[in-house]
């Protein structure tokens, strides 16, 4: 665990580790230091959800270039294009973007608009 990244608000891990395999939980747009959402625009939540899991991911050696598939929530399918944009943004150095999956949810954590959780690899076991 990181405190670079939220503590987590339940009973999971920021992210668990098998072998080579790095299963990171949903990241919402809580800034680790204050513990409450950035701010109530999904635009800014989506890009400290990537800051949240780019520090879950150093701190198990990894990084974004290493991330093979995501999962994205989304409270309101309306803000698709505007989170694809941040998305797109941390992704940039790729030859490819990981694989995705997108869904549309009911409600999220501590009125999160946004989560995202990612599988990645590491070199270090």
């Amino acid at each position: 665990m990181t405190p670079d990244a939220p503590k987590p608000i339940g009973p999971y891990n920021q992210a668990v580790q098998i072998n080579y395999m790095l299963y990171l939980s949903g990241q919402i747009g809580i800034n680790a230091t204050t513990g409450q959402l950035v701010s109530d625009d999904v635009r800014n939540q989506t890009q400290q959800v990537f800051y949240n899991i780019q520090a879950v991911l150093n701190a198990a050696g990894s990084s974004l270039n290493q991330v093979a598939r995501c999962v994205v929530l989304l409270l309101d399918m309306n803000d698709f294009q505007a989170v694809n944009e941040i998305y797109k943004s941390f992704f940039s150095s790729m030859e490819d973007y990981p694989a995705r999956s997108t869904f549309a949810v009911k409600t999220l954590p501590a009125n999160a608009k946004v989560e995202i959780e990612c599988t990645a690899y590491t070199t270090k076991e």
